[in-house]
């Protein structure tokens, strides 16, 4: 016997003690979506027979049960569930979870049952207590339906449950395995020539029967189209779209969800009494004039349609009315009532009709959703949302999305078929009340307040905590440029593993042996500038236009702070559109974003050098001279000091190459006189993020660019190097050496075709391998003692790792964001949980 069981439903066990309920489920369940009521007693009262703490036992099996059903998870609850009240409070919390109760019962005979009991030595109670739960069991059998369960199980005796088979099906609604390409259609009203020529401006090749009317509908390239419903009254030839869409949907080629003119087409149809009212006295007169079973299929068919449906991985959701996410791929009336009738506020306008509750503005899921039903004058997105009803019937037009490419393609209606109660176009005053919509680039304290999850396409879901949240709010609100500019934060970069040679905290090898582990051959060596990461936002002209904001863009750190005021950041923003006024042509684009370094590193922290590295070496020098005196005079005058005085000479030689490191990342500068910047990557323009572009192409733009105003830009040495050659490897270690000996950080090993996939998911996106004297100035003047590096080596990496990988992945998603038009606050969710991770316990040094 096969019980299927809908995915996410709710299913309760009921049958007395000792019915075999626990063996059954831990049987065909998994051990984590059983829920017992023996194993809550145990957990509140140590004792899972212990009766007295039932009503606290069931309080937290029905919190964890409403957690798992928040989350989408099949819940076994595995209690006695004989008596109608206990089961009643499950039926509800799956109606507010919008899932399907289902029961399991297992009526056993009464002997067995004793039994069993007898043979466990904590079942205690009596024969009585078995005979009162099948009394109770009996009076409930016939109505578990009525009670709310959708489906009844009954397993009668030992047999039944041996054969029992337990199988998950998907809902209807679940096509996530349909991945697309899909061409999504609005409301189409009886409007048949409109939907036959906007099939036709999307490529699709029309089936015709033997009088000439389309049957059917195919793509060349295999794409499909997907109706939101809708497709009935109003219009002039109501079957003829039913026709047309019914072919395609049985061939193949489309998918249809419900509407509520079908939905309602359907109850007249089936002669329920109903008002012939919207357009349902234009579709019931032309189905009058077709056969009987052509009506027929139209009963089948759209009493057959699903309220939504989940597609391409649940990246895209497409209902009549639209759908919050929390009723997305859920199976309940609520969630049906809310996709072929969207909410209402509980108000008229002045037209009498209900004014519809704007849940897109609230909407904040990762699918994209894609509905009708509310006729709009033009497509827009809003919040990841659009509605495609452009009232064709109505005289406008008849709009098709296509996905994933996001291009909005419509047909214009040949005439008013049918006069609206409420204009299309409203008129100018009413056309500002439509601004209960938010704006797309208006922040909201909510989006980023408290703990977060951020859905991104290359490291899945991002975890962003409540304190970590509220550090970055600080940065942000206090320091940071206006978020219109902040489309990227770098991420953080983890150093190459930790190097075993005699006098190296890191080493090029490591680097090239980390890649070669994951699958890396090609890589560049990059070398590092000895100054600080630079984020350089520049427009063609102002940027009010596509950034809501005056100024010709901005130049920012790694958190988001401008390098220099107002004025001296126009002016570097001048030499910056001058020299990449080659690109703007070339990309197609009136602004790009530069991933850079600026130079010298004192201009950013100069405070940092004054107020902590130059005391610590003044100090130091002044102190272990001092100290070197007095022991020479010591040792002249035969004291054995010599261990002591070894070891403070080789401190003050600690010492000045510590000066001597730091004063190398500093130079005078006057204004922009003395200011370079190094790029090394383009992050973005118009509609383009280049994350998957090479290394190679990245660079050959910034040598364009150092050709174009060498006395700004800086060109960036690079060696390209392959993994798995050691002539390679040893060319590597030796232009390394060279940097650092002659007093550069080290360099950068990325990948050479940036954006990359490994086993284990992305792999870096760079490590940096710093020179010896350079890490004189991270980890303090005597960090080459052996003692000092040998402690050094024990450094751990795996977390310092782990955050490179999710803020490149954050920062990622916000270039993908931008690329694709998406609001501000979309784009801005991912810029604050990278700088909101940066306030994770890492140790700084790394």
């Amino acid at each position: 016997m096969k019980l299927l069981i809908p995915d996410m439903a709710l299913v309760a066990l009921v049958g007395a003690s000792g019915a075999g309920k626990s063996t059954f489920a831990r049987k065909h369940f998994k051990s984590t979506q059983i829920l017992s009521s023996d194993f809550f007693r145990g957990l509140v009262s140590d004792d899972e027979n212990d009766q007295t703490v039932s009503a606290a036992a069931f309080d937290a099996l029905h919190y964890v049960a409403a957690k798992r059903l928040e989350a989408g998870r099949v819940t076994v609850i595995d209690a006695t569930n004989v008596q109608r009240e206990p089961r009643k409070s499950l039926v509800e919390m799956a109606k507010k979870h919008n899932v399907l109760p289902v029961a399991i019962v297992l009526d056993m005979p009464e002997a067995l049952c004793v039994e069993r009991n007898a043979a466990r030595p904590d079942r205690d109670f009596g024969a009585h207590v078995i005979r009162r739960h099948r009394n109770d069991l009996r009076r409930s059998l016939r109505s578990l339906e009525k009670e709310g369960f959708r489906r009844v199980y009954v397993l009668r005796t030992p047999e039944d449950v041996e054969a029992a088979e337990i199988e998950i099906e998907p809902l209807l609604n679940d096509k996530r395995h349909e991945t697309g390409p899909f061409d999504v259609i609005g409301d189409i009203h009886g409007c048949r020539a409109e939907l036959v020529e906007l099939l036709e401006s999307l490529g699709y090749v029309l089936d015709r029967d033997d009088s000439g009317r389309p049957v059917g509908a195919a793509h060349p390239e295999g794409r499909r189209a997907v109706f939101v419903g809708d497709l009935v009254d109003r219009g002039p030839d109501t079957p003829g779209v039913l026709r047309l869409v019914m072919g395609m949907v049985e061939n193949g080629t489309a998918f249809c969800v419900c509407g509520n003119h079908e939905q309602k087409l359907v109850r007249a149809l089936r002669g329920r009494n109903v008002r012939v009212t919207h357009g349902l006295a234009e579709s019931l007169d032309q189905l009058g004039a077709e056969p009987a079973d052509f009506r027929k299929k139209v009963e089948e068919f759209c009493g057959g349609l699903i309220a939504h449906y989940v597609l391409d991985g649940g990246k895209l959701v497409v209902s009549h009315a639209g759908l919050p996410e929390a009723y997305h791929g859920r199976a309940s009336g609520t969630v049906r009532s809310f996709a072929l009738y969207g909410d209402t506020t509980g108000e008229t306008d002045e037209y009498g009709l209900p004014v519809r509750y704007p849940w897109a503005n609230d909407y904040r899921g990762r699918a994209m959703v894609l509905y009708g039903h509310t006729p709009t004058p033009v497509a827009e997105w809003v919040n990841g949302t659009m509605c495609l009803d452009t009232g064709v019937v109505f005289g406008g037009r008849l709009t098709a999305l296509r996905y994933p490419e996001k291009e909005v393609v419509s047909v214009q209606a040949h005439q008013v078929w049918y006069e609206p109660v409420r204009p299309l176009v409203p008129e100018a005053p009413a056309a500002t009340e439509l601004t209960g919509r938010r704006d797309p680039d208006v922040l909201d304290l909510d989006d980023v307040s408290g703990r977060r999850i951020v859905e991104t396409q290359h490291h899945g879901r991002i975890s962003v905590r409540t304190e970590q949240a509220a550090a970055a709010l600080e940065v942000m609100s206090r320091f940071a440029v206006d978020p219109r500019w902040l489309l990227y934060l770098p991420p953080t970069m983890s150093p190459t593993g930790t190097s075993t040679l005699p006098d190296v905290l890191e080493h090029p090898r490591e680097a090239f042996a980390g890649y070669r582990a994951d699958g890396v051959e090609a890589v560049v060596c990059e070398e590092k500038h000895m100054g600080s990461r630079a984020v350089v936002l520049v427009c063609r002209e102002s940027g009010a236009a596509r950034f809501g904001i005056d100024g010709g863009g901005a130049v920012y750190t790694r958190t988001g702070r401008s390098f220099f005021g107002p004025e001296l950041t126009e002016r570097l923003l001048e030499r910056v559109r001058a020299g990449v006024s080659v690109l703007w042509d070339e990309l197609n684009t009136d602004w790009v974003l530069l991933d850079a370094e600026l130079m010298p590193w004192s201009a950013k922290a100069g405070g940092l050098i004054e107020h902590q590295y130059a005391p610590v070496g003044a100090s130091a020098e002044a102190a272990l001279a001092a100290s070197i005196d007095a022991l020479s005079t010591a040792d002249s005058r035969g004291v054995d000091v010599t261990e002591l005085l070894t070891r403070t000479r080789s401190r003050a030689g600690n010492a000045a190459a510590y000066r001597e490191a730091y004063r190398r990342y500093c130079w005078p500068t006057d204004g922009l006189a003395g200011i370079k910047l190094a790029p090394f990557q383009v992050l973005a323009a118009e509609g383009q993020s280049f994350a998957t572009r090479p290394h190679s192409w990245h660079l050959a733009i910034a040598d364009r660019l150092v050709a174009a105003d060498p006395t700004l830009f800086a060109p960036t040495k690079r060696l390209l190097v392959d993994t798995t050659s050691e002539n390679d490897i040893e060319a590597g270690v030796t232009w390394w050496d060279e940097l650092t000996a002659a007093g550069g950080e080290g360099m950068v090993v990325k990948p050479m075709a940036n954006l990359t996939r490994g086993a284990k998911g992305l792999v870096q996106p760079g490590v940096k391998v710093r020179g010896r004297e350079y890490l004189r100035i991270i980890y303090g003047p005597d960090y080459t003692e052996p003692q000092h590096l040998n402690r050094l080596r024990k450094r751990g990496l795996g977390r310092k790792r782990s955050l490179a990988g999710r803020e490149y992945a954050l920062g990622i998603e916000a270039l993908d964001r931008v690329a694709r038009g998406e609001p501000l606050w979309r784009v801005h969710e991912c810029v604050f949980a990278v700088l909101a991770l940066e306030s994770e316990p890492v140790d700084p040094r790394l």
